[in-house]
Parts: C-alpha cells; structure tokens; sequence
C-alpha cells in the first residue's frame, strides 16, 4: 500500500497589501519528515509555520493536515500562562492524557456497576498509554530540557527558560506534525543538543525554521528553500542543500547572461529609426518586456546596515564594581566587577537563567542591582535590544516606528533621507 502524505498544500498564496510574500507553493511531506525551511528575512518563513498551524487563515489555496493529525507550534515568541507555574504550564501538554486518568479515578470513587463498562474501557486506554505514571514521565522531561523549578512562577524567567518550558509542554503532547520557528533561540549548547538528537529520533514529522546550520545538518533530510515568493524543495540535510544550491547559481548565471543578451538585442531593434520601426510587432515588444520583468525578479534583495561612529569615547566606556543580583532566594550575579575599553568587543555566554539578559538590563539602567554598581561613560549612548520585540509599537508601520515620523534622520555626523535609511534595511516600497 502506497504511503500517504500525512500534510498537503497546493498553490498556497499569501500577500501583505501589495507585497507578495507567498506565491504557488506547494508542499506534500509523509509523516516521518524532517524538513529544515530557509530563506532571507522577510521570505515568508514564519508566515508558511503560522499558516500550516492554523494561525494565518487570510491566504488563497489548499493547506490542510490528513484527518486525525495533530499539529503542534512553537512560535518565535511561545506563550506561557503566566497565572500558572513552571508545572503547571508543561501540564497542559498532557492536558488530554491527564483527563483520562482523572476520568478513571472519579469512576472508582464513586464505582457502580453503571460505568462499569466505561472504567474498564478507560483502563485499557491508560495501559496501552502507560499513562499509570504521567506525573514522573512530565518531571523526567522537564529535567531532560531542563526546565526551571515546578513551582517557579513564569513571568520573571529569562526568555530561554520560558523557551524550554514552552517546548517541554509542546514536546510532551506528542503531535504528529511539528512546527518550531527558531527552536534554538536563546537555548544553552547543552538545551541544543538535547533537542537534536530527540528531534532526529521523533516519530513525527518536524518542520524548522531556525538559522542554526549545525542543528539543520544534524536533524533534517529535506530544505525548502523560499526564494522570491516560491519554494524550492531540496532533498538532503543542509550540507547536501549547499552543493545542490551551488548548481543551481551557476545555471541561473548562465541564464542570466543569457537573457542580459537577449534584451541587449530587443532594446537595439526597439530603440531604431522610426523606418526600422515600422515592422515592429507586437509580439516582439511583449517578448523585451517579459525578458526585462525577469531580468528583475531574479534580483536578490540586498540590505545594508549602517552603524555610523559616534563619538570619540573616552577612558571610561562601562565600568561594573561588586555587582550583585537575586530573586528571591535564587542568586544570579554575584559580585561582579569588570571594566569594558573603548572599542571592546564582549561575548556574554552561560546556561539559560544565569543572567545574561539580566546584567544588560542593570547595565542599561532597566533594572537595579541589589548592590554593587554600574558607571556609564560621560560619552557613552548605550543601545539596546531584547529578546522580545515588546518594545515596538504595532499601531506604527515600519518607517514611522524607525524614523520616528522624520524625513531627515542624523546619523552621527551626517544627515540622511529616513525612508532611504529604512530602504537600506530592505523595507521598501509599500512594506515601509
């Protein structure tokens, strides 16, 4: 019997205004698949994650999953409950399984020979699950992710604990396709490999966005690739994509010399005397243009991110004396002295919850240590950017958000165009 795809979509379109971000893709994958999704920001990679998970319902043509699969996502961003513990949110993975056996042990409370039949039925249902010991199969996942505390409270984790209890949750409902957009964001090395070697072995399929080569090499079979709108389906882990992808540049090139030919030759013939002109067909003028829009579409986005100097710093850039932070009982930085040189460049590593994000924020003046302290620089502007993207206003569009509404931005020492500033960032046209 021929195997059946366990996820089906045909000539899936999705567009933003005028921007098309999606265009004709399609897709067909069987239950075991391991397919690692690239492309440049703004492809439409998250957007194809949403859409398969049920969350992006505004597009045109078929996206559906085979009856009776369940599909699980991590969002780039994951929500936790923040009125329930550590415990309490991975709980709600099993929530189904938990209910099962909640069902049973009301049944023997309160046992008659009415729901006889039904009791037994369940306990079938709780031995073929090995659901008997639920609880400790949850403890021992969460130790495995290392999860923070049970009864640790979510809101003031660090945004690679909340990452861990949301995949701990996600992992332990077991779905049968699963979708995790950057699964290694802010996830330790030890976290990482972890999550490869259990996502190599998982019984589903798992679709990833993540711009982690290594882990895409060590867990997919399958790349697609979205380039300008389409996929592009590449059969291989990501080492294999690069050489298949290598290939296929050169036949582009080769294409588009060319096509540059081509339309060399069609502007000539277009651009002759008004005599030569009058032989000019129709058909030939719809062929230049064709060659021309081509010509276009194959051009690849380019960015360009401008950091202008600042100003001239001088000996004192940061300077951190006996720092000290907890919450609650639980120590994260203790006396902590460093001095930063002009022109240092420093790379913050350590396990999730150590407090990185933490010590940024006592550094930019978000938080206040418990004691010890933090000196600035008389010279110094210090920029900042979290792990979330809280801080941006989602009633502002893009040009509005950076230029603050400007059309001329400073940028150190020079002056410049605020629409042609967010251009160089690839917002542009209609998306600013």
């Amino acid at each position: 019997m021929a195997r059946q795809f366990i996820y089906h979509m045909s000539g899936l379109k999705k567009a933003y205004g005028t921007k098309k971000v999606l265009e004709d893709i399609h897709l067909s994958f069987y239950p075991d698949a391991k397919i690692g999704i690239l492309g440049p920001n703004g492809s439409g990679k998250s957007t194809l994650l949403k859409i398969m998970a049920g969350v992006d319902t505004d597009f045109t043509g078929e996206a559906w999953a085979a009856e009776g699969a369940k599909v699980g996502y991590l969002a780039q961003e994951p929500h936790l409950d923040e009125t329930k513990t550590v415990f309490e949110n991975v709980m709600l993975g099993v929530s189904e399984k938990q209910a099962i056996l909640d069902r049973y042990n009301e049944l023997m409370m309160n046992y008659s020979d009415e729901t006889a039949d039904e009791g037994a039925r369940l306990q079938d249902e709780i031995d073929a699950q090995n659901l008997w010991d639920l609880e400790p199969q949850v403890e021992m996942a969460m130790e495995a992710l290392r999860c923070p505390p049970k009864d640790a409270e979510v809101g003031p984790l660090s945004g690679g604990e909340k990452r861990r209890v949301a995949l701990c949750k996600l992992l332990l409902s077991k779905p049968e396709i699963l979708l995790l957009d950057e699964p290694t964001n802010h996830l330790d090395a030890e976290t990482i490999a972890w999550l490869e070697k259990h996502l190599r072995d998982y019984a589903g399929s798992v679709l990833m966005v993540t711009h982690d080569r290594y882990f895409l090499d060590n867990v997919t079979g399958w790349i697609l690739e979205l380039d300008r709108g389409r996929g592009v389906p590449y059969e291989g882990n990501y080492s294999a994509y690069l050489e298949k992808k290598q290939k296929r540049m050169l036949q582009e090139g080769r294409e588009d010399d060319a096509r540059s030919r081509a339309i060399a030759r069609e502007r000539e013939w277009i651009q002759q005397g008004a005599k030569a002109r009058q032989t000019k067909s129709k058909a030939r003028i719809q062929k230049y243009t064709d060659l021309v829009e081509a010509a276009e579409n194959r051009k690849p986005a380019d960015g360009r991110i401008v950091i202008p100097a600042g100003e001239r710093l001088g000996n004192k850039v940061i300077e951190v004396e006996n720092l000290t932070k907890s919450y609650g009982d639980r120590v994260l930085i203790e006396n902590l002295s460093f001095k930063l040189p002009a022109g240092g460049i420093v790379g913050i590593i350590g396990p999730n919850g150590a407090g990185k994000s933490t010590l940024f924020k006592m550094i930019t003046g978000a938080e206040e240590p418990d004691s010890g302290s933090v000196k600035i620089g008389d010279t110094v502007k210090l920029g900042y950017v979290d792990q979330s993207r809280d801080s941006l206003d989602g009633a502002k569009n893009v040009w509005e958000e950076i230029s603050g509404g400007v059309d001329i931005l400073k940028l150190g020492k020079y002056e410049m165009n605020s629409r042609a500033y967010v251009g160089n960032f690839n917002f542009k046209g209609t998306v600013q």
